[in-house]
């Protein structure tokens, strides 16, 4: 457990976050949600020592509302970045675990906001990366490199089409060469568990939008066939 003598929030106090902690949890309300948020989640991803020394009590919260579960899966983002806390979030391991079931239980109700869920459960399960950029496939857009000639290939994965492409700024997406999808089979590790979620709740769309995304796609300019998520999360993994 994090200690409060050592959880500062955005504006360096350690007094403030314990009250409305109290108070959310005894009355609610939107004002000391609100604050709460700002004190523990800075600019959508910034987080504080008080942010872990509150997971545990708002995970308490989380399987009751939505507010907590929302707030303790960005707290759970905002671990991927920069806050200098590394050893504050690793004692939220039991927290974190339990988030998780959390989470699993409210994607397989299928709920309203089934994709916010889905990424926090995917930054709970250490996948910082996909949980940062993944779409719901209506009209979804990845600019990665050939691996093989280095050139800048457009895959788009949503309503406009599933392809590769080179994207002109002018005439749009040239030379457009249809995606290779993965087999459900043949998926592993973070796509296999992404596609059989979705296939649990019944999000067929996101189910197909994966296979396309873990599939494989056809260079415009060189013809060289190459791995479209392996490339992307190569070139954009954040830092840790």
């Amino acid at each position: 457990m994090v200690t409060w003598a050592e959880a500062y929030d955005c504006y360096g106090e350690t007094r403030r976050v314990p009250e409305l902690l109290g108070r959310v949890g005894r009355e609610g309300g939107a004002d000391a949600w609100e604050e709460l948020y700002r004190r523990l989640v800075l600019e959508c991803d910034m987080v504080f020592p008080a942010s872990f020394a509150a997971l545990p009590r708002l995970v308490r919260l989380a399987s009751r509302s939505a507010l907590p579960r929302g707030l303790a899966g960005a707290i759970v983002r905002g671990a991927a970045g920069p806050h200098g806390c590394d050893e504050l979030f690793a004692r939220c391991s039991g927290a974190v675990a339990e988030l998780g079931e959390v989470l699993d239980r409210h994607l397989a109700a299928r709920p309203a906001d089934y994709l916010p869920a889905f990424l926090d459960l995917l930054a709970v399960r250490g996948e910082y990366h996909w949980s940062a950029v993944l779409g719901d496939f209506s009209d979804d857009f990845y600019e990665v490199a050939c691996p093989h000639c280095a050139t800048d290939v457009t895959i788009a994965i949503g309503v406009h089409g599933r392809y590769s492409a080179l994207r002109d700024w002018q005439r749009g997406d040239v030379d457009r060469r249809p995606l290779r999808p993965a087999g459900p089979e043949g998926l592993a590790g973070a796509g296999r568990w992404m596609y059989a979620t979705a296939v649990r709740d019944g999000h067929g769309a996101l189910a197909d939008g994966i296979v396309q995304l873990f599939g494989r796609a056809e260079c415009p300019r060189c013809a060289s066939v190459f791995g479209v998520a392996d490339e992307y999360a190569a070139a954009h993994r954040p830092v840790m």
